[in-house]
């Protein structure tokens, strides 16, 4: 899309939260998570930022880091970029046998630089066998640099994911790393993640949370992801076309996809998940559940999510 598109849409998601806003007297939250691929190979990235921040939306960058330097840092300051996700799987060996010969020091050279402008930064891993028994030396690693987050999120196996098929947790696993990162004292470096499973895990369940998604995975309750051609799809992890921003309102779709109103009704889920007192607060990962769904010759999106433990 271009820059002109681009506008248009953080226009047309304005307009939508203002109107919403007035209609039923609620507060949004709203923000933005600019990514890619790697949204940094874009030459008009901070045109795009631009047209995003001067409309008051948080925004945050999503990027590997590789291509940061003190400029574009400062840069991402001077837009209000409220905060930048750079991806690190692991200490050096482990994140460059994943991402690539010498990628680690370049990322770590891109953090410092996003640092030094007063952005606030969280180190984000994506969890699999390669990396699952080093990961809490990425809280030291985030004490060494000064950084204020670290986060983390599974392997979701679809996409280049589906080349790690190998190297996915399994419920067990899981539930183990789950309680060790839970249990360790990270002196002053925030854990967050955007996990339902994880989330759920200092919570107790009395009785049944009801009908009504209210928390857990984003899809289909508290996010569209627009992609790079205009396609919409309910998170960026799950590959399900439902509308596009260049052909339909997004306040439309938002109302009336049949997707998205599966993903809010609990009777629609499958297994464990369609039964679980948790739904309202959960509803487990729908892209790893719909992954994994995909590798065993169905493409359901309300499966049950594989690696819940709870």
């Amino acid at each position: 899309m271009s820059l002109s598109e681009m506008r248009d849409i953080a226009t047309e998601v304005s307009d939508m939260i203002r109107h919403w806003s007035e209609a039923y007297g609620m507060v949004f939250s709203s923000s933005f998570n600019v990514t890619g691929g790697e949204p940094l190979l874009r030459k008009d990235i901070f045109g795009i930022l631009e047209e995003i921040t001067k409309r008051g939306f948080e925004v945050y960058l999503l990027t590997n880091g590789i291509l940061l330097d003190r400029d574009r840092a400062r840069r991402l300051s001077e837009l209000g970029v409220k905060g930048a996700q750079v991806s690190i799987e692991g200490p050096e060996a482990v994140h460059d046998s994943i991402r690539g010969k010498g990628s680690f020091s370049s990322a770590l050279k891109g953090v410092k630089c996003l640092l030094d402008a007063g952005i606030v930064v969280t180190l984000n891993t994506t969890l699999s066998v390669i990396n699952a028994d080093c990961f809490l030396e990425m809280v030291h690693l985030c004490r060494s640099l000064g950084i204020q987050k670290l986060g983390f999120s599974r392997l979701v196996p679809s996409g280049r994911g589906k080349d790690l098929l190998a190297s996915l947790l399994d419920t067990t696993q899981v539930r183990d790393l789950y309680q060790t990162i839970i249990a360790t004292d990270t002196k002053g470096v925030v854990l967050s993640t955007g996990d339902p499973v994880a989330a759920q895990m200092s919570t107790q369940v009395d009785r049944d949370e009801g009908f009504v998604p209210c928390g857990g995975c984003a899809a289909g309750l508290s996010g569209l992801t627009i992609l790079s051609d205009g396609t919409i799809t309910p998170c960026r992890r799950l590959p399900i076309p439902i509308g596009n921003v260049r052909e339909d309102s997004l306040r439309e779709v938002w109302a009336t996809s049949p997707v998205l109103s599966a993903l809010r009704d609990r009777s629609r889920y499958k297994g464990k998940c369609g039964t679980c007192k948790r739904w309202a607060n959960c509803r487990g990962c729908r892209a790893i559940a719909y992954g994994y769904s995909q590798l065993h010759g169905n493409n359901d999106f309300l499966a049950e999510d594989p690696q819940c433990f709870l």
